[in-house]
């Protein structure tokens, strides 16, 4: 089944602390995440903020999402690990609940094989960027995806390939143990430029997008841990 819903989770870490919290992810919270009904799509580092980690897991619903996220951290592999997650991190709250902007826009794993653990980190550099552009937080579903395209037809016109496009999830969080920024209203573009030479022009073409709120888009270039799924 194809995931309707998606998270977008951003970590702030303690200094120096990011290698200890991808150990422990890649090699205990992958599997035993994907185990309890939900994707563990990508994972990745921000060479530009070491002290961040960033991750896209995905649900098939809203009724999916709210069964796994308690059976995870209700269980055995999260009591045992997770204090040594939890250990590393400062923030852990910056999480933006998503949907596909249109049908087929969200991130298709089909036929991408996990890399087995001891798989070493890629050494291509900037491998993806995720753009976040703000709307008006009282902004339509319909607007929200109309900035979604915007975003995707700027990207493409420098090369790039949309990896996912998304826009904001607004229903009910049905895990309040785990919050999310309920009150936004973003457009959210994974993207994979064509060649590294290109990001400059791709990050310009981004911040071009108006959606009205004033605000500029939050933009990261970002390199996948050695064993996510999209690489």
């Amino acid at each position: 089944m194809t995931d309707t819903v998606f998270e977008l989770r951003r970590y702030t870490l303690k200094p120096g602390a990011r290698e200890a919290l991808i150990r422990v992810f890649d090699t205990h919270l992958v599997e035993t995440q994907e185990a309890e009904g939900m994707s563990v799509v990508c994972q990745f580092r921000d060479p530009a903020a070491p002290d961040q980690f960033v991750w896209f897991r995905g649900f098939a619903d809203q009724a999916a999402r709210t069964g796994a996220l308690p059976a995870f951290y209700g269980g055995p592999v999260w009591a045992r690990h997770g204090p040594a997650a939890n250990e590393t991190m400062l923030a852990w709250h910056d999480v933006l609940m998503l949907k596909p902007a249109a049908p087929g826009s969200g991130f298709d794993t089909r036929g991408l094989e996990r890399p087995p653990p001891g798989t070493a980190d890629l050494e291509d550099g900037h491998a993806y960027l995720v753009a976040v552009h703000h709307l008006a937080p009282e902004a339509s579903d319909s607007e929200a995806a109309l900035a979604a395209k915007a975003a995707a037809d700027a990207a493409r016109a420098t090369g790039a390939r949309v990896v996912a496009s998304l826009i904001s999830d607004r229903s009910e969080n049905g895990f309040p143990r785990l919050p999310v920024r309920e009150t936004e209203c973003v457009a959210v573009t994974l993207l994979r430029p064509a060649v590294p030479q290109a990001i400059p022009a791709l990050e310009a073409a981004l911040r071009a997008v108006a959606t009205g709120s004033g605000r500029a888009p939050d933009i990261a270039r970002l390199v996948p841990t050695a064993r996510s799924l999209l690489r």
